[in-house]
């Protein structure tokens, strides 16, 4: 049985080999149906492959998809330089399999969530189960407490009182526990990629766009949607 330690890698090298699949065919303007057709490779085969997830690629699949992209194989494998950032990321509305590709068409390395609680009515999105799936495909998971919305402070977002709501969480992140989260999250935005998790799809709604906020004043990072 293989150690923990050799599958993190075979998972790191698979997470590597799909950011770089995905970087130069984007940078050539193709779409996955082209690359696939250029690289004899069904397209879902391709997809899976783009996945970074547990797949295992076969040698002539790696060979075909570096022909047709006219790269050498260790460029193919080799790590590409990704800027660091935030991202806000809503799960309303998505599944986790939707979820999981878009955060890894964006290259995030971290997801930071927010949530008091972390459990949720669909599947995939409580803590166990979403950091397994991130975990699959090569995404860190953190689940910072201390920059949860308590419950007296929801109904502000849900009513449409919004600026009664941040003001509130405002102070709240004054106390010991936000401040050393915040800390936490800052310092991995300035080395990573991370996506800010809550439930909202609408960030006007969510306290997580105050985190955002307070985290790009301390960082001067800009702040994306994701996708």
């Amino acid at each position: 049985m293989a150690s923990r330690e050799a599958l993190e890698a075979e998972l790191a090298r698979n997470h590597t080999f799909a950011q770089r699949v995905r970087t130069l065919r984007e940078e050539r303007g193709w779409t996955r149906e082209r690359l696939a057709k250029e690289a004899g490779v069904r397209p879902n085969t391709l997809a899976r492959l783009e996945g970074g997830g547990a797949i295992q690629p076969g040698f002539f699949t790696v060979g075909g998809i570096a022909d047709a992209l006219g790269v050498s194989l260790d460029e193919l494998f080799r790590q590409s330089e990704v800027s660091p950032g935030l991202w806000s990321a809503g799960y309303e509305g998505r599944d986790i399999d939707s979820f999981v590709t878009s955060l890894l068409d964006a290259q995030i390395g971290m997801v930071a969530d927010v949530r008091l609680t972390p459990i949720s009515r669909k599947p995939g999105f409580s803590k166990t189960r979403l950091g397994q799936a991130l975990g699959e495909a090569g995404i860190e998971y953190t689940h910072l407490r201390g920059l949860g919305n308590p419950k007296e402070n929801r109904a502000p977002f849900w009513e449409g009182r919004i600026t009664e709501g941040r003001a509130r969480f405002r102070t709240l992140l004054r106390c010991e526990a936000a401040q050393s989260d915040l800390d936490e999250l800052a310092g991995h935005a300035l080395q990573s990629r991370v996506a800010v998790l809550c439930f909202e799809k609408d960030e006007e709604r969510c306290h997580r766009q105050v985190v955002l906020q307070t985290i790009r004043k301390r960082t001067s990072l800009a702040v994306t949607p994701l996708a």
